[in-house]
């Protein structure tokens, strides 16, 4: 008996060593890509008032559900959004496949409100399946935990969707759990491989104030989700947006509107773990489509988002929220052009690094090959005259992109590196290579 006890426990350790190091190659990729693009579509963007319109209109299910009628991007093009991403120096694409309104956005069996019932009729993520594998782009979905349509889903417990005037007499949260395994199902079977599932709406059922407790109204049922996700594809990534340190079975944790570490948004003020990171943001101020949104972020501060979200080793998730015909709004794809264009020139600085040896400061960031034999230092701020850095064994160090020789020196007493800045700096990032 003793010998099959410990004959289990080496095939058990064994089994997790290999699963830890299956999960631990799936998220190599992810990152090494640094820059992804999220994707807020669906019937709210027709109203043009964002994708939250639902809920902050007090839209009922009976007044919204026309939408299913008018709802039709007929100039919707596949390839060319993961164009706009590719050119973007974009890496993957994250895609709403059903957001709070429970609308899909594939031809599901589980629901009738879905894309393939709109006078378009035709399946959005079968065809940006077929182009991200063609133009090489890995695809995510984007799912909604929370639903403001369906009359199972327990709204009561909730902290939205009151006003959508369902019957709470047809709450049934086993069977609104079951839709959601078999919709999950669907998405990672018909669909090629899955890079991605990100999963929104967990915060819905919890406290306001809600950032270290993991306490909900109900029970997402995430100790058997997780695991079909897994089962169905062993190298999908799990997310989830649910403003909490991670929970078991995750894959990377999410920042909404904030770089890891920073809480200007009020969403963010979880502790960082030590898991894969992203920040997700967007273009202006909102996710879906909003026709009077026109607070658009310039590329120079894209780029600088972008550099410092790399600064604490973390991706950067850039929405870009379609207009109701389809078309992604061209203030995003001129922006984008315009990001990706410097990422040919110094993504070299972005992709495929991790943190660096100095940790954000008020200058800026640094970035470091994972090898550790070159690190970035990214000055964001134009008025740095110096900097004194604790960076041992430097073999050479040279601006990449600025024309004037950079003078340094090494302090032997206190072992900092005193860096001499000239009076003009890039105006979007000043890059120091470093190399030991």
């Amino acid at each position: 008996m003793k010998t099959i006890n410990i004959l289990f426990l080496f095939c058990f350790l064994a089994f997790n060593t290999t699963a830890r190091e299956t999960k631990r190659a799936a998220a190599a990729w992810f990152e090494d890509a640094r820059f992804g693009m999220f994707v807020h579509f669906g019937p709210y963007s027709v109203l043009g008032a964002g994708e939250w319109v639902m809920n902050t209109r007090s839209v009922t299910k009976s007044e919204y559900a026309p939408l299913q009628q008018i709802f039709n991007p007929q100039a919707f093009d596949a390839a060319a959004w993961v164009k706009t991403a590719k050119d973007g120096g974009m890496k993957y694409m994250v895609v709403t496949s059903r957001h709070h309104d429970g609308f899909s956005l594939w031809d599901t069996q589980q629901s009738e409100w879905k894309i393939t019932n709109t006078p378009y009729g035709k399946d959005i993520l079968k065809q940006l399946a077929g182009e991200c594998r063609k133009q090489g782009i890995k695809l995510g979905f984007y799912y909604s935990l929370l639903d403001w349509n369906r009359e199972d889903y327990r709204w009561t417990t909730g902290r939205t969707g009151h006003k959508a005037r369902r019957d709470s007499t047809k709450i049934n949260w086993n069977s609104y759990v079951a839709f959601m395994k078999a919709q999950l199902t669907e998405l990672l079977t018909n669909y090629g491989d899955i890079s991605i599932i990100w999963f929104d709406g967990h915060w819905d059922q919890t406290a306001d104030d809600n950032r270290t407790s993991h306490d909900t109204n109900v029970d997402w049922h995430y100790s058997e989700i997780y695991p079909l996700i897994h089962k169905l594809q062993p190298n999908c990534l799990i997310a989830n947006n649910h403003h909490l340190p991670p929970i078991a079975g995750e894959d990377y944790q999410i920042f909404e509107r904030d770089v890891p570490g920073t809480n200007e948004s009020g969403l963010s003020g979880q502790s960082v773990s030590h898991l894969p990171l992203e920040t997700c943001n967007t273009m202006n101020k909102s996710w879906g489509w909003h026709i009077t949104d026109s607070d658009w972020k310039s590329p120079a501060e894209i780029i600088q988002l972008l550099v410092k979200t790399a600064g604490t080793g973390a991706n950067l998730l850039m929405n870009v929220g379609p207009m109701p015909n389809g078309v992604i709004p061209p203030e995003c794809v001129d922006r984008l052009k315009t990001v990706g264009e410097w990422l040919n020139k110094y993504g070299q600085t972005i992709y495929g690094t991790k943190q660096g040896p100095v940790t954000p400061q008020a200058w800026g960031v640094s970035t470091s090959k994972r090898q550790n034999d070159i690190v970035y230092l990214h000055i964001l701020d134009r008025n740095t005259k110096a900097l004194d850095i604790q960076i041992p064994a430097i073999k050479s160090a040279i601006f990449l992109n600025l024309p004037d020789k950079l003078l340094w020196k090494k302090d032997r007493k206190s072992g900092n590196v005193h860096f001499t800045l000239p009076e003009k700096l890039d105006e979007i990032d000043t890059i120091i290579e470093i190399r030991f």
